[in-house]
């Protein structure tokens, strides 16, 4: 049995990984491997199986996919038959690959953060060309002496130029981060 968790660090992995363990008591072996969102920074446990059959397939499957933020533990419990170094390989390596063909994949991306403030004149109908832009996620809007948008958005050069023209120059953009967005 694999499951598979969104994992944002490597103190969240270990978490869920302690989580699934105790919940998996009786189990066998937990076998782990998990992907951070770089595509590199990654580890992989055998729990008790031989050296290499185990952690080491499964993390190949989430790498050899292109997944990031993702824990996979692959639960066993032994039932007499002996599956050998090269059943285990793919039996552990199967069983991540399944788990994620059955719960699919989600294409995450990181988009610049923008603090757009502009007049009360201008807000109404700005608002309103902002959210049916597809390149544009309208986080929030605060209404002070000024409104303030909080957006997110593909390519912040191109939306600055377009909020120049739409408000004639006054509208007040200052960098904010950045915002993991699914696709």
């Amino acid at each position: 049995m694999c499951t598979l968790y969104r994992v944002g660090s490597d103190g969240e992995a270990r978490e869920r990984i302690n989580a699934h363990r105790k919940a998996h008591w009786e189990a066998t072996h937990n076998c782990t491997a998990y992907v951070l969102d770089d595509g590199q920074s990654g580890r992989s446990s055998d729990d008790g199986e031989p050296a290499g059959t185990a952690g080491v397939p499964m993390l190949e499957v989430l790498r050899g996919r292109g997944l990031t933020d993702v824990l996979a533990v692959v639960t066993r419990y032994f039932g007499g038959v002996k599956l050998g170094a090269g059943g285990l390989v793919r039996a552990y390596g199967a069983a991540v690959s399944a788990a994620v063909d059955a719960a699919g994949t989600v294409e995450l991306a990181y988009w610049p953060r923008l603090l757009v403030r502009v007049d009360y004149g201008a807000a109404g109908s700005l608002e309103g060309l902002l959210r049916l832009r597809e390149d544009v996620r309208l986080i929030g809007v605060d209404f002070g002496a000024e409104v303030a948008f909080e957006l997110a958005c593909t390519d912040a050069e191109i939306l600055v130029a377009w909020l120049a023209s739409q408000t004639a120059g006054g509208a007040e953009v200052e960098p904010a981060g950045v915002l993991r967005v699914e696709l």
